[in-house]
């Protein structure tokens, strides 16, 4: 839906509105909505989502006395039919509806509600209080921190990847009605905790199914993706962190377009950092079954065919927003066109960049008649040097809590001019496995693919990959830098944007059952001699080599 409305599409808004109508003209008797066939508490959370956001966009005047008869039930049945397994997992999801409805009603009902909710649902700030998972999860790992008792009761849905990756908002959306600073800022802390037992170079956590430790070749179900960023975005939103848009546009300009074929007609349930095959065989990486990192239609399970339509859409929506003191907000970079009201006067916006693959950012500013605010400008942490101009002058870059802030009167074309200058960073993961970064981006070694069509699915096909070059190399210290012409689609790796160039030389590191051996913490080389490697975007790479092992310069071993 909301990506039927950034199109304009009269086509995919009359295929949303066929269900937009149907929930909204089928009410229960009692205030329920949906299929009687279903009394699940989670799906409504989902279609909420959705109403929130198609009253904004149109203005129905159904949505609101619909969504206040809905909760009023929920709030009288919750006490006798409590959340459970999902839902019990995904209350914030609600509780954010609720905030939404609740600025614009007022009814003291919807705060119970959102309390009684909170109660009901899983502790997540708690959990990652003193976060207990820090190894690849299973059954017996969740018992082992938890006692059987509390898996038998959350069927280790805590570990859940599209879990987690959802309670990231919970901590955020809360201290909306806590107002507790506490609240606010816990985002961090799970993120740091994420990073340091389950983070990949991507971005993400691994979580194939479940938490699954550093180690590369581990994946990460494309649902978690999306949801990861929908997450941040919404925190990014109520606390203004800087920092969570950084992550944001790392885990969108890599492991987002990585997860599909270049035109998208074919996706992975995961995908690994360390991906060398995608095959049918044995995973021995993943708890999910041997479709899960095919491209296709829907391999392994169809939720991600019915959910990755979110991840473009959604960061389109948050790539602009407003600001408490009645501003704007650059929070996200990424070429746009805004149209807005600030302050009663209508304001367009037009963002012309190629960013992440270029440095520069030109924003120019249409209100229909002059009018001052503040305009909020993020500026990335891992830029040492920004530069702001205002109509060709140059602006003080100290940033306030990551954003530098222009308060002016604006008038018709009036242009910002941002450059971000990044230097390539070789960062150490697991193992002392390295990889390499350039602003937003993250670089792989792309290995020689060759697709196999395994069964054709309507409109398009599932598909193996085989490898067809050597993957095995160790890296030694140092990165340049080549630009290359952006083409129509700038993450395919047939014409990468900005290449790499790295030095580094075969090593002994074997793969197992189409998988890549965890990063040796050590490797003796082969006997080869130094060469030069090019590493591409990652979503250019599908088959890849994102962590190497590192050797030492002028040494044949590591």
């Amino acid at each position: 839906m909301p990506l039927a409305w950034q199109l304009d599409s009269p086509t995919l808004k009359a295929k949303a509105q066929r269900f937009i109508d149907w929930t909204l003209e089928n009410p229960w008797p009692n205030g329920m909505f949906g299929p009687k066939s279903n009394d699940d508490w989670w799906p409504r959370m989902v279609m909420l989502k959705v109403l929130a956001q198609y009253q904004e966009l149109t203005g129905d005047a159904r949505v609101v006395p619909f969504m206040t008869r809905y909760f009023h039930y929920q709030l009288s049945a919750l006490p006798d039919r409590p959340l459970r397994d999902w839902g019990r997992m995904r209350w914030q999801d609600e509780v954010a509806v609720i905030v939404w409805l609740h600025s614009r009603t007022q009814d003291p009902k919807l705060l119970e509600l959102a309390a009684l909710l909170k109660r009901q649902g899983y502790d997540w700030q708690a959990m990652f209080a003193d976060f207990p998972f820090r190894e690849k999860t299973d059954a017996s790992v969740v018992e082992a921190k938890g006692g059987k008792n509390a898996f038998m009761e959350d069927d280790g849905l805590q570990v859940h990847g599209v879990n987690v990756a959802q309670a990231l908002k919970a901590s955020a959306v809360w201290s909306l009605i806590s107002r507790n600073a506490d609240d606010r800022s816990a985002v961090r802390h799970q993120l740091a905790q994420l990073d340091r037992y389950h983070g990949l170079a991507n971005g993400m956590f691994s979580a194939d199914e479940h938490l699954a430790g550093r180690s590369p070749s581990q994946g990460v179900e494309l649902c978690a993706v999306v949801e990861a960023m929908y997450s941040l975005e919404v925190a990014l939103a109520i606390t203004g962190d800087a920092t969570l848009g950084d992550r944001i546009e790392r885990i969108a300009y890599n492991a987002l377009p990585g997860a599909f074929t270049d035109d998208m007609w074919a996706h992975q349930y995961d995908q690994q950092p360390n991906q060398v095959e995608c095959s049918l065989h044995k995973r021995p990486w993943t708890t999910n079954g041997p479709e899960a990192n095919l491209f296709g239609l829907d391999p392994h399970f169809g939720c991600c065919t019915a959910n990755f339509h979110q991840g473009w859409p959604k960061l389109t929506a948050s790539l602009w927003m407003a600001s408490a003191d009645g501003g704007l907000a650059a929070a996200l970079y990424a070429p746009c066109r805004v149209s807005t009201l600030v302050r009663g006067v209508p304001v367009d916006i037009d963002e012309d960049t190629d960013y992440p693959f270029r440095d520069d950012i030109a924003v120019t500013l249409r209100p229909a008649s002059p009018v001052a605010f503040p305009v909020r400008l993020r500026i990335p942490a891992w830029c040492r040097s920004p530069s702001v101009r205002i109509n060709g002058e140059a602006v003080k870059t100290a940033p306030v809590d990551g954003f530098v802030t222009v308060e002016r009167q604006w008038k018709a074309g009036d242009t910002i001019q941002l450059s971000f200058p990044a230097e390539v960073v070789a960062e150490t993961g697991f193992n002392e496995s390295v990889s390499f970064s350039r602003g937003p981006l993250v670089f792989s070694l792309p290995i020689g693919e060759a697709w196999v069509k395994w069964r054709k699915r309507g409109l398009t096909n599932d598909w193996q990959v085989y490898p067809t070059s050597s993957w095995n190399y160790g890296v030694l210290p140092g990165a340049t830098v080549e630009r290359h012409p952006i083409g129509e689609r700038p993450f395919a790796g047939s014409n990468p944007a900005m290449t790499l160039n790295v030095r580094g030389r075969l090593v002994a590191w074997k793969a197992e059952e189409g998988a890549a051996d965890p990063v040796p913490a050590k490797v003796i080389a082969e006997g080869d001699p130094v060469t030069t490697l090019r590493l591409v975007p990652y979503a250019g790479a599908k088959l890849r080599i994102t962590s190497f092992p590192a050797l030492k310069a002028d040494s044949p071993t590591g």
